[in-house]
């Protein structure tokens, strides 16, 4: 475990990782970034904690079975959305210029960054979000028990 002040610092750093992270996810088909930065970017979050509380506290905050069950669900929720379009095609936007959520009609031009108007890309950036954030979150647990296994030999 570490000192108190970087326990401190990072009590303080990562709840504004943690909305980093989902801004970038959000953001994705506006702005660079999407599901799989935004979701490494959480992931680098539990491996803050994880290095300023280290294995033993954490694998009480932090259940793996959770970040697979949260892996599943981003899984089957990107699966999920491609299926709803199969009517046309797979993966067919259909939600776009539909007028309903995430469905308001994109301007010709540049887009002056309304978030409703990409269809299902936003559905789909969190679900590859989830399921990056839980995977790595998953690897860098697996890394650390591995580290501790080590230690104990």
């Amino acid at each position: 475990m570490m000192s108190k002040i970087v326990r401190t610092i990072t009590n303080i750093l990562y709840s504004s990782i943690l909305i980093f992270g989902f801004y970038i996810i959000m953001h994705g088909h506006l702005t660079p970034g999407g599901g799989f930065q935004g979701g490494a970017v959480v992931a680098s979050g539990i491996a803050l904690v994880l290095i300023a509380y280290g294995y033993d506290t954490i694998k009480d905050w932090i259940k793996k079975s959770n970040l697979s069950i949260l892996e599943s669900i981003g899984g089957l929720a990107f699966i999920g959305v491609a299926f709803l379009g199969i009517g046309t095609t797979f993966f067919y936007n259909f939600l776009a210029n539909s007028g309903t959520l995430f469905g308001n009609p994109t301007v010709i031009g540049i887009n002056p960054g309304d978030l409703n108007t990409a269809g299902v890309l936003p559905l789909m950036s969190w679900a590859v979000g989830l399921k990056v954030l839980a995977g790595l979150g998953s690897i860098v647990l697996l890394m650390a028990y591995g580290i501790k296994k080590g230690d104990e030999k």
